[in-house]
């Protein structure tokens, strides 16, 4: 069982990380905080546990997800141990 909660969260955690990667800054106002947004194109059992996790944020009828600042900095640190540069 523990093997499959660690390659869950494996899952998650590059979902996150696929997110992060392809998504793209807006700026939902003039003089509002900057936001990263990418499309939902991945399973939506992940996307809601990364929900769940407060990393994303979204609603059912929009086709994209908004990264939040928690979900930013982990993917952050994600990217730097996947992927260093």
């Amino acid at each position: 069982m523990a093997e499959d909660d660690d390659l869950g969260e494996t899952v998650k955690q590059l979902t996150l990380l696929l997110f992060y990667l392809t998504s793209w800054e807006e700026e939902p106002a003039p003089g509002a905080p900057t936001i990263y947004r990418a499309w939902k194109n991945h399973r939506f059992e992940i996307l809601d546990a990364l929900v769940e996790d407060g990393l994303l944020a979204t609603s059912h009828r929009a086709k994209w997800v908004r990264i939040t600042d928690a979900g930013l900095a982990k993917a952050r640190a994600l990217q730097e141990r996947v992927l260093p540069s």
